[in-house]
């Protein structure tokens, strides 16, 4: 399959590219399209002979390309519905009525001149999918997509939220007018997805149906006009601004919030750390370092406990306390240990020897006083740890007592 992609090089170009050629290179195998793709790449720089020849027989094309911030409004009818118009144009030459993804806005519903631009855009790729004797299945996905963010968005130019992530990842000031403004968003990796399953629809839309956009139209008729891209999040910038602020302390705080599956916050969290300075993307862990070892806590969670990572040293002796409600998981990674636990109140010990040439995880048994013993005379033994509950130094649930 040949797939022409205008505005190759902007935020959603750059994401539907670099996952197609997943595809492509058979590294993304959660899609069930054929690797065989011709993907050609078209921008604003790019030769116009590659235009030409790829619209002489491509089978799709996304069409992407578009203005939304000139340095003169005339710039927005030149980009978003002459552009348009000379694709179309080099179709029609080779009477080439493949299907089309329109990139369009939710401001094509408005009267200013950006949405004005976006607006005649769409009419033009209706009026070529008008049925024909060369076009009797006309096919043409217009999307008229709300504000999008994720990965390569471009602050300090048309998203709030890769300005916002960029600038308090890189600890510069933010403005907010007002935190109750709602904003309607949707992720990148979403769009593409949408995207993609495009190429993978077997039936084509009934373009001759559906009527022109203009601003009459109801809320009801759009989803009869235009695709859509879900989950759309309905979110204020007080919460966007709240979040980041905790993605921001995380490393101090060791705290990772709750961050739900397809939930805005792990969406966030994602686009935020793709702005992260170098400098930021390592950070110091506290060690609390004695002569036994050390033992450093690694991620506290809301709900799901805390990790951390100890280190023994040869022939040492830890733990030696037990819990009423609190378990954990004993890890071995690196070395040779000795685990015992015993109830309290009996004599009976349980053990398991456990190395880290044979990784496994071991319970601590609430109300069982427990160790871990490096068996080594040379070797460090590495354990990560897992409690189901981050510590609490005002209610500890931590008592002294010798296996």
């Amino acid at each position: 399959m040949k797939i022409l992609i205008t505005g190759a090089k902007g935020f959603v170009g750059k994401n539907l590219i670099a996952q197609l050629n997943n595809i492509k290179t058979g590294k993304a195998k959660n899609y069930n399209l054929s690797s065989d793709l011709d993907i050609v790449e078209y921008d604003i720089d790019t030769p116009f002979e590659v235009l030409d020849n790829a619209c002489k027989d491509c089978d799709f094309i996304f069409h992407l390309a578009g203005v939304n911030r000139p340095k003169d409004e005339k710039e927005f009818m030149e980009g978003n519905f002459g552009f348009t118009s000379t694709l179309l144009d080099l179709l029609k030459k080779y009477n080439n009525y493949c299907p089309i993804m329109l990139s369009s806005s939710i401001q094509a519903a408005l009267d200013n001149p950006y949405g004005k631009s976006k607006r005649a855009g769409e009419e033009l790729i209706r009026e070529h999918f008008q049925p024909s004797t060369l076009n009797p299945q006309p096919s043409t996905f217009i999307y008229r997509f709300p504000n999008i963010f994720g990965k390569w968005c471009r602050p300090n130019y048309n998203s709030a939220v890769a300005t916002f992530c960029n600038n308090i990842a890189n600890d510069l000031p933010i403005q907010v007018n007002d935190r109750n403004t709602e904003l309607n968003l949707v992720y990148i990796d979403d769009v593409v997805d949408s995207l993609i399953n495009l190429l993978l629809k077997h039936e084509t839309l009934a373009v001759s149906n559906l009527p022109l956009a203009s601003e009459d139209n109801s809320q009801s008729q759009q989803p009869k006009q235009f695709q859509e891209v879900h989950p759309i999040h309905k979110v204020t910038l007080g919460e966007i601004v709240d979040l980041l602020s905790t993605f921001n302390t995380q490393p101090s705080t060791l705290l990772m919030p709750e961050i739900p599956n397809d939930s805005f916050a792990k969406k966030l969290y994602s686009t935020y750390l793709s702005y992260l300075p170098k400098e930021k993307v390592s950070f110091p862990l506290k060690m609390n370092i004695d002569n036994r070892g050390s033992f450093t806590e690694l991620l506290k969670t809301e709900k799901c406990g805390q990790f951390s990572v100890n280190i023994s040293k040869p022939g040492i002796t830890k733990g030696q306390h037990w819990h009423n409600s609190k378990w954990e998981f004993f890890i071995v990674v690196s070395g040779h240990a000795l685990i015992q636990e015993r109830k309290i109140g009996t004599d009976e010990i349980i053990e398991f020897k456990v190395s880290g040439e044979k990784i496994e995880a071991v319970h601590m048994l609430p109300g069982y006083t427990h160790n871990i013993i490096n068996l080594s005379e040379t070797e460090d033994l590495v354990t990560v740890m897992w409690a189901n509950e981050s510590f609490d130094p005002n209610k500890p649930d931590t008592f002294f007592e010798t296996v």
